[in-house]
């Protein structure tokens, strides 16, 4: 099974002077959980090469069993150094999608033209879209089949307004993930902030935030798993 893992490129927090990015435990669960079950994994980013790390992402206090192993895998690292243009990939070649969050996919995937089409294919073929935390910002732009909004009449999920508020950035990020989905049409729900929280409606997966990363990524392996063996 082949899986794309989409990261943002964008590392500049608003006009604030401090860096933003991917979250790392956003990208290390998911990476090794598909890692462990033989996937085989393309990291992507809008630009290629290192996508920029959130500098809190890397603080002691939000290390996971998942980080320390990346900070210990020296081939890891390197895939995520070297990951390939965005426009480079075609949705044909992958069997799921995956987006990490962060802050960073607010300012650039959410609004990228070569994102949403991904997004758009992906979804039309029936194969799963997952994004978590700020990631399904992503989902802002992307139109299903029929025109309307993706995520209109969806079980949706993702980063809660009271926790960007915790973060303080509510007047920082350029939209509002919890607003957003809503406004398009989402069935918005959410569980406690910081605790894992994940929603699958049909072959679109949203989790919450950090916490809900590894399960979203497990669900989209399930899916996986039943879709070959109807196939």
């Amino acid at each position: 099974m082949n899986i794309l893992m989409v990261l943002t490129s964008h590392d500049r927090l608003g006009d604030t002077g401090k860096k933003t990015g991917f979250w790392l435990e956003e990208f290390a669960a998911p990476f090794y959980i598909f890692k462990d079950a033989d996937a085989h994994i393309t990291l992507a980013s809008p630009k290629g090469g290192q996508p920029p790390l959130d500098p809190k992402s890397d603080e002691p206090d939000a290390q996971t069993e998942a980080t320390r192993r990346f900070k210990q895998d020296p081939a890891a690292q390197q895939a995520l150094a070297a990951t390939v243009t965005l426009s480079s990939v075609s949705a044909d070649d992958f069997d799921a999608v995956f987006y990490p969050g962060g802050h960073g996919p607010l300012w650039d995937l959410a609004a990228d033209p070569v994102s949403i089409k991904l997004i758009e294919t992906m979804y039309k073929a029936g194969k799963p879209v997952a994004a978590v935390c700020h990631a399904p910002g992503v989902l802002r732009d992307t139109k299903a089949p029929d025109g309307a909004p993706l995520v209109q009449g969806k079980h949706v999920t993702g980063f809660t307004n009271t926790e960007e508020a915790a973060a303080q950035l509510t007047d920082i990020v350029p939209f509002l993930v919890e607003d957003m989905l809503v406004k398009n049409g989402g069935k918005y729900a959410k569980g406690p902030d910081w605790q894992p929280y994940v929603l699958v409606d049909g072959t679109l997966i949203t989790g919450q935030n950090p916490a809900s990363s590894a399960p979203a990524a497990e669900l989209l392996l399930k899916q996986l798993a039943e879709r070959e063996q109807t196939i």
